[in-house]
């Protein structure tokens, strides 16, 4: 498997991945539209596919005649220093949405091994089993906190069992993706879980000892009311469609969200990214970084790690590249005046 291309490991995926994704040479939300289980958007299947075009139509400035720079492509976040401003989204439920050749704690196992070692850092899944978290925890602790425990907006009792575990990780920072409310499996429990008021989501953030990042914001009341409760970090998502259809795609909303509130909280933004243009495209419009998730889901089944790695590498080299050709050095460099609207 060493020394395979991206491409290569994307088609070797195919034979081992399930009959839900197709790893399609572009991973752009057509080809899997509403199957779920699987990797597909809710009702009409649209969402995903919005979040990928969106990214297409915005086009870039190129602009040569600059400073022949060195390209400094790394990002501080919390005190750690990435070599991009990337990172590996959570995914769950991996034997049931691809194929059992991977479960979440083997691919936790994975992922944010290799995740670490490419100079990024892996969010992780969560899920009903209890171990999930138990042994991605474990996994994060032994990378020297060099991961992001995903927690579900679980009863507060269960939330905070699992921010206890979160703490022990040392990890560099803890999230929710708070529109994880829209899964079936968390509709109808006992206690509740679901949606979080402010008062209720300060407290679950107060309970962390790492800075606390809040996934599933789409509107500026929403960032705010993160802000308010004590995030640290918001992600512009909208859960790949896999919890509302008929929602805008995130290109669309994030622009809006940074102008109010870039400099107040770090800004991520996720949905249809997946080529380092499309990580430049995101910063220009106010990103501090973006996550990718569904695209290491087919490099871990076709390579495992080396799938990673390669990834990794492949979207630092053509994010280098679109900074080298539009005329920017660093990322603090890259505002709106590189892309064309």
């Amino acid at each position: 498997m060493k020394g395979m291309n991206v491409n290569e490991i994307r088609e070797k995926s195919r034979s081992v991945i399930g009959s839900y994704c197709k790893s399609c040479p572009i991973c752009n939300g057509k080809a899997c539209s509403n199957k779920i289980p699987g990797p597909g958007a809710k009702g009409t299947g649209t969402v995903a596919i919005k979040n990928y075009d969106a990214w297409q139509k915005l086009e870039v400035k190129m602009d040569t005649i600059a400073s022949n720079n060195e390209i400094d492509t790394s990002f501080e976040l919390f005190g750690k220093t990435f070599k991009y401003p990337v990172f590996a989204g959570p995914v769950g439920a991996v034997s049931q949405h691809y194929s059992d050749l991977y479960n979440d704690n083997s691919f936790n196992e994975v992922y944010v091994n290799a995740c670490a070692k490419s100079g990024i850092a892996a969010f992780t899944g969560d899920g009903l089993n209890e171990e999930i978290m138990i042994q991605a925890t474990r996994v994060i602790k032994e990378n020297e906190g060099v991961g992001v425990p995903t927690i579900k907006p679980w009863d507060k009792e269960t939330c905070f069992e699992k921010l206890e575990l979160a703490n022990e990780s040392n990890a560099f920072a803890i999230a929710m993706d708070i529109d994880a409310a829209g899964l079936p499996f968390l509709q109808g429990r006992i206690p509740p879980a679901g949606r979080k008021s402010e008062e209720e989501l300060k407290e679950i953030i107060d309970y962390a000892k790492a800075p606390f990042i809040v996934k599933g914001i789409m509107s500026v009341e929403g960032a705010q009311k993160a802000i308010n409760a004590g995030a640290k970090g918001i992600v512009v998502s909208n859960h790949g469609g896999r919890v509302l259809d008929g929602t805008p795609a995130t290109a669309s909303v994030l622009e809006k969200i940074a102008d109010k509130f870039k400099g107040q909280v770090k800004i991520f933004v996720d949905g249809g990214i997946r080529s380092g243009l499309d990580v430049f495209k995101a910063l220009a419009l106010g990103a501090d970084a973006v996550i990718i998730a569904r695209p290491f889901v087919n490099m871990i089944y076709g390579a495992g790690k080396e799938g990673v790695e390669a990834y990794v590498q492949q979207l630092g080299q053509e994010l280098e590249n679109a900074m080298m050709m539009t005329g920017v050095s660093s990322l603090k460099e890259i505002s709106k005046k590189n892309i064309y609207k």
